[in-house]
């Protein structure tokens, strides 16, 4: 049985510190020291927490270590401990392009990770792209289609997809199935939801009631939303605004610019959507003396007159991206079938 070899106190903190300086991997060390990398990072740690007296053994004498070796030590743990805490927390908190402009990529003595540098982004594939115009026209014929159905539905028409791919584009998308279920329309945390007031009211005149919601519109990069302000009565939409976010303000703009035309109704009805309920959205009715009304949960059906409003809107959006993309289809195939000048 052969005797572990034991390696003199000078001798461990060398190796110590070389790993310390961080200028070599451990098992670059390992290799120039005739080591294992493990006993190098037991060293190391040893090191740190008590220095070389850690490694003495009954009364041997304390090995000596240079003071400047202990000075450029120190100096070098403060420098990875500023660079953990840059690289660990406060670096997340920039943009991308901020990070990459800090990046030297001709440095000499750093290597990039090119995977991540040379990195970018992609947008949806033509196919991709295909397949959420196909779903945006179908959900306009039956938008109570979930994923399976729609899933079914594009493997009818001889499309290969499953529901995993399907499921991502309509959450891309922001579709949701119309159908009665928990929780469709909850409000943001600490936000009051006031009752449904339309059931059984007869309304006969202009600015007794009005209703307002949002959707979303599908632009060629992505989609914008789309809030509107409707008379229940007239049907007439008095106001409305296209936005990139769906925070509260473009809600709170329409609602200002009709009621600055057509003045205050007496009841105002909304879903429970965080925009809706925030202070910003009731703010404003309060103090125009217009009492406030909200669909009940899963009741899309309580403010029918918009849905359909957005139902026609996004019936024509699709006919006239279809007829778009006919006639760029057919430009492109009179262009391939066109003879060439030499006869």
């Amino acid at each position: 049985m052969s005797k572990r070899k034991q390696h003199a106190p000078e001798f461990k903190a060398k190796v110590a510190l070389e790993a310390l300086k961080g200028e070599e991997t451990a098992t670059e060390l390992a290799s120039r020291f005739g080591v294992h990398p493990t006993m190098i990072h037991q060293w190391k740690r040893a090191l740190l927490e008590g220095a070389s007296g850690v490694f003495e053994r009954g009364g041997r004498r304390k090995p000596e270590i240079d003071e400047e070796q202990v000075k450029e030590l120190h100096a070098k743990i403060g420098e990875l401990a500023v660079a953990n805490s840059f690289f660990g927390t406060k670096s997340e908190a920039l943009g991308r392009e901020v990070r990459r402009g800090m990046i030297e990529p001709h440095h000499p003595d750093l290597s990039i990770a090119r995977s991540s540098f040379y990195y970018t982004p992609k947008g949806e594939t033509e196919q991709n792209l295909g397949l959420m115009r196909r779903i945006d026209e179908q959900f306009l014929e039956t938008p109570f289609f979930g994923v399976r159905q729609m899933t079914w539905h594009l493997r009818n028409d001889g499309h290969l997809v499953n529901e995993k791919r399907i499921r991502r584009l309509m959450r891309l998308m922001g579709l949701m199935p119309i159908y009665q279920k928990p929780n469709t329309s909850r409000p943001a945390k600490g936000h009051k939801t006031y009752p449904y007031l339309l059931r059984g009211l007869r309304v006969d005149r202009p600015n007794q009631v009005w209703c307002s919601d949002i959707t979303y519109l599908p632009m060629r990069r992505g989609f914008l939303h789309l809030v509107a302000i409707m008379d229940w009565h007239t049907r007439k939409v008095l106001a409305w605004r296209i936005s990139n976010t769906l925070e509260a303000d473009f809600c709170v703009e329409a609602l200002n610019e009709a009621v600055h035309k057509f003045g205050p109704p007496e009841i105002m009805n909304t879903d429970q959507g965080s925009q809706f309920t925030s202070f910003a959205g009731t703010d404003r009715l309060r103090r125009s003396g217009v009492r406030i009304s909200m669909d009940g949960k899963g009741r899309f059906l309580d403010n029918i007159f918009i849905e359909r409003l957005w139902r026609t809107l996004n019936r024509r959006t699709a006919q006239r991206n279809t007829s778009a993309s006919t006639c760029t289809l057919g430009r492109q195939d009179r262009r391939r079938r066109r003879p060439s000048g030499n006869g």
